[in-house]
C-alpha cells in the first residue's frame, strides 16, 4: 500500500469516484489507499459535494508551507505517551479534525476540539493548544471562545492558577440534548405554520409532515441520549491474558 502524500492524479481519481457516487472504502480501494486518507482528504476539503481535486492539492501544497514555517527548530514530532506511533497519532488527528470539520464545526475549533479530546487526560492550557498546534495565542482564544459557548468545553484554574480547558465525558450527551431541542423548536415553528397556511393546503400539510419526521426523530434522540448516557462513563472490562487467567497483581 503507498504511503506519503497524495498525488494530484489521485485526487483526481477521488474527485471522479465521488462523482460516481462511490463510497470512500471503494474509493481508497482503486486507489490502494486507507480509507481514512480518502475520508481526511476529502473532509478537509469541502466534503462530498465541494471537493474539488486542483483546490485540494493547492490547500494541501499552502499548509505543507505552513507547517515548514512553523515546525519546532529540532523538527521533532511532540513525544506521545502510551508507546503510541507519533506519525500515526498526527494521521488520526488530522482525520478527527476532518469529520468534526465536515459536520459544520469551523476547522479551528475542530483542531482544537480534536486535540483535547485525544488528550488522556481531557484538558489542556492555553499554551499547550499554542504548542501541540503551532498556531498564534489568538487562534486558541477564539477556538475556545467558540467551544464555550457551543458547550463543547469548560475552564478550570489548575493548581497554578492557569486556566485549563477541558472536555467532559460527558459532553457528547449535551450536544446531543441542545441538538434535540433546536430540532423541538423546528417543529413548533412549523407546526404554526400550519395554521397560518390553511390546514388543507399543500404547503401546510409539507409542514405538518416536517413536524411530525422532526418530533418523532427529536424524540428519539432524547430517549437513546438518557437510556446510553452511561455508557459515556463506562471502565474498559480487564482482559485476561494469553492462558485465560486474570493477570497477577505486581
Amino acid at each position: 500500500m503507498p504511503g506519503g502524500r497524495l498525488t494530484q492524479p489521485e485526487r483526481q481519481q477521488i474527485a471522479v469516484g465521488l462523482a460516481d457516487g462511490l463510497a470512500y472504502a471503494e474509493i481508497a480501494r482503486r486507489l490502494d489507499r486507507p480509507t481514512s486518507t480518502i475520508t481526511r482528504e476529502v473532509m478537509r476539503n469541502g466534503g462530498p459535494t465541494a471537493y474539488r481535486a486542483e483546490l485540494a492539492h493547492r490547500a494541501t501544497e499552502r499548509r505543507a508551507q505552513r507547517r515548514k514555517q512553523t515546525a519546532p527548530r529540532s523538527g521533532e514530532a511532540l513525544p506521545q505517551a502510551h508507546g503510541r506511533d507519533p506519525e500515526a497519532m498526527r494521521a488520526y488527528e488530522e482525520t478527527f479534525t476532518a469529520v468534526l470539520a465536515g459536520s459544520g464545526m469551523p476547522t479551528m475549533m475542530s483542531r482544537v476540539m480534536a486535540c483535547l479530546t485525544l488528550t488522556d487526560t481531557g484538558s489542556l492550557t492555553a499554551s499547550e493548544l499554542v504548542e501541540r498546534l503551532q498556531v498564534s495565542p489568538a487562534s486558541i482564544s477564539k477556538a475556545i471562545t467558540f467551544l464555550e459557548s457551543q458547550g463543547f468545553v469548560r475552564r478550570e484554574r489548575d493548581d497554578r492558577r492557569r486556566d485549563r480547558y477541558v472536555v467532559d465525558d460527558d459532553i457528547w450527551y449535551q450536544s446531543m440534548i441542545a441538538s434535540a431541542r433546536s430540532t423541538a423548536q423546528i417543529v413548533e415553528i412549523a407546526r404554526q405554520g400550519v395554521g397560518v397556511l390553511g390546514s388543507d393546503t399543500p404547503a401546510a400539510v409539507r409542514l405538518e409532515n416536517v413536524a411530525r419526521f422532526l418530533d418523532f426523530v427529536s424524540e428519539s434522540i432524547l430517549r437513546a441520549a438518557e437510556q446510553a448516557r452511561e455508557v459515556l462513563f463506562a471502565k474498559p472490562e480487564r482482559t485476561p491474558d494469553a492462558t485465560g487467567d486474570e493477570p497477577e497483581a505486581s
